[in-house]
């Protein structure tokens, strides 16, 4: 394939002028007839990696996806492009699918999204068997180890691809896998000295910050202010909290819609798509939303409560900033929620799968109480080495760690839970040493005792984060149980004595590079923000009339080069980012119409 047939159908198709990072890599190991294995993260860009082959290779692209949410977005996005794209799924009429298969057998198709379930369908193997296909894609690929995040039956199947299509490349994908995940996924599929592809886990566009959980419900509503109109994700653990978190949003008059698996399908259908078409801003779920969404405009993901893993945590906040512009995920934290954790976790069955929860949950919980820079806590994780000291867009690394001698005010709290017994939970020893006048602290003697009312010089937050340092810090434990009571550790003892110190690592957010510590990864021009709100509006107006998701028609990062650039002319629009023939030919004409408009009623003719 010559360099100049490559890089003509990356512009003339997608719309771009370069790969991005292992893009191209992977593009010519596929054309070179290779198997292919590629770890790259959310927003890396692997569709491109199996779409722009399926154009240049004669025959059909399988693609094999657990996700039949995201397949009909997958194809809208394909065909605005130009590329001969269908899916094959359960949601079909029987007069669609005999289309598609009618498409495909006639050799009408680049790009064809199958279900794995279909894949294992004697009639389905017997069809593709009478067909070119050109390459078979696994995406989602963790889904076939028993050790991914996700793991899923069906995909067992999958080994087959290699032993069915011996003279084809079988390429397979996932944006999350640990070294152990990846060597699973090797084993099990079998690929032929595969290109093995393994990109960096840094998404440099997203900011991760870790807050500590005071007033959830007032939290949410200080972060989505700083937000306002964007698009974004809360992600609770109940489908409760999800309904109670969705209906006092909205009561404050934000536009949010809850999902979860306790909704009918019509219903969680209608809410999905209400946010994928921009028609309203926020989505609370649990995680049972995500997986099919490819929604590129993203601009903040919030988890409200602890999550299961680092990979779902990955994964989660990997939704946020697809399209490469500046993205927020912030995760409140404060150890009351491990024991609900916990609680679930132990009603486990499976010894096997409850060891492995655990050991998921102990991994969250120090990735959320350390005081070590997020990006390098997560990229550790994944195997990789982050080479700066600091990676200037986590809370850790855009604030002033300052150690904190505490051992008196530790000796308070510690005084107060040797003198009612270990009998009491974190919230009852704060009121004693708070001097709390509620009715249980009366109830129980309790305002009588030589600790009550001794840390009244600080407010009841900083004695709940003293006591997860204590925790933290093995001074302290809690017991088992929905009603878990603290009680000392030895440490404690020492503690106590006066034979042992305690220093805690605050940190506090520079004032200075709070206002803007994001920059896209794409590109730092300053744009137009008055004419990107009108061209979002525009594209708003055709995917409605279209019935497509806005990001479809042009994502935010194509918008936010059109409101720097200022394109007036066909020719001009075509150095935009996202923008290619097919796309040019069918929007064009309207965006170049407001822009022309825009500038003329605003003196920026050039």
């Amino acid at each position: 394939m010559s360099d100049a047939r490559l890089y003509d159908t990356l512009r003339k198709v997608f719309g771009f002028r370069e790969f991005r990072p292992n893009q191209e890599r992977v593009v010519r190991a596929i054309l070179a007839q290779k198997d292919v294995f590629a770890v790259m993260p959310t927003g890396g860009g692997k569709s491109l990696c199996y779409q722009l082959p399926a154009v240049l290779l004669p025959g059909t692209c399988m693609v094999i996806s657990p996700l039949i949410a995201l397949m009909k977005d997958q194809v809208d996005g394909a065909r605005a492009n130009g590329i001969r794209a269908a899916f094959l799924n359960s949601s079909l009429l029987p007069d669609e699918r005999d289309e598609v298969i009618h498409d495909l057998l006639t050799n009408a198709l680049d790009l064809l999204y199958v279900a794995p379930e279909r894949f294992t369908l004697d009639h389905f193997r017997e069809v593709i068997g009478r067909v070119k296909i050109s390459m078979a894609v696994i995406d989602e690929a963790h889904c076939i180890s028993e050790w991914g995040h996700d793991f899923r039956p069906d995909y067992l199947s999958l080994s087959d691809l290699v032993t069915l299509f011996p003279d084809i490349p079988v390429a397979a994908f996932t944006a999350t896998a640990t070294h152990r995940v990846q060597q699973d996924i090797l084993d099990k599929l079998a690929l032929r000295t595969p290109l093995v592809v393994r990109a960096s886990f840094d998404r440099p566009n997203l900011f991760y910050d870790i807050r500590f959980k005071d007033n959830p419900e007032a939290q949410l509503v200080a972060l989505l202010k700083k937000n306002p109109g964007k698009a974004g994700i809360i992600y609770r653990t109940s489908r409760k909290s999800v309904n109670d978190s969705a209906a006092m949003l909205q009561a404050k008059g934000f536009r949010a819609l809850p999902y979860h698996a306790g909704l009918s399908d019509a219903d969680r259908k209608h809410n999905q798509d209400a946010f994928i078409r921009d028609e309203v801003d926020i989505i609370v779920a649990t995680i049972a939303f995500g997986m099919g969404i490819d929604k590129s405009n993203i601009r903040f993901v919030i988890h409200a409560d602890l999550p299961k893993s680092i990979e779902n945590y990955y994964q989660e906040t990997g939704r946020a900033g697809r399209d490469g512009e500046p993205a927020q995920c912030t995760l409140l934290f404060a150890q009351g929620d491990i024991p609900k954790m916990r609680f679930f976790i132990d009603a486990m069955l499976d010894e096997t799968e409850r060891a492995r929860a655990l050991g998921a949950l102990t991994k969250v919980i120090a990735f959320a109480s350390n005081s070590v820079c997020r990006r390098r806590t997560l990229l550790e994780y994944f195997g990789e080495s982050y080479p700066h000291e600091n990676c200037n867009s986590c809370d850790i690394c855009l604030g002033t760690r300052e150690v904190v001698d505490c051992t008196r005010e530790a000796q308070m709290l510690l005084s107060a839970i040797v003198r009612t017994e270990e009998r009491f939970g974190a919230m009852h020893i704060v009121d004693i040493v708070t001097g709390s006048a509620n009715k249980k602290i009366r109830d129980f003697g309790h305002d009588r005792l030589k600790t009550y009312g001794v840390g009244k010089e600080h407010e009841k937050k900083y004695w709940r984060q003293l006591i997860d340092e204590l925790l933290a810090q093995k001074v302290i434990e809690k017991s088992e149980g929905l009603y878990p009571t603290l009680f000392l550790l030895p440490k404690a003892i020492q503690l106590l004595k006066g034979e042992d110190r305690i220093e805690i690592v605050r940190v506090e957010e520079k004032k200075k590079e709070k206002a803007s510590p994001l920059k896209s990864v794409s590109s730092t021009a300053p744009y137009n923000q008055e004419l990107f709100e009108l061209l979002r509006t525009l594209r708003k107006q055709i995917a409605n009339e279209q019935g497509i998701p806005p990001y479809i028609v042009f994502s935010d990062r194509t918008l936010h080069d059109m409101a720097a650039l200022y394109p007036r002319t066909a020719e001009t629009m075509l150095t935009v980012s996202g923008v290619g023939e097919v796309k040019l030919e069918r929007y064009g004409t309207q965006f170049l119409r407001l822009i022309d408009r825009y500038c003329s009623d605003h003196d920026l003719d050039q």
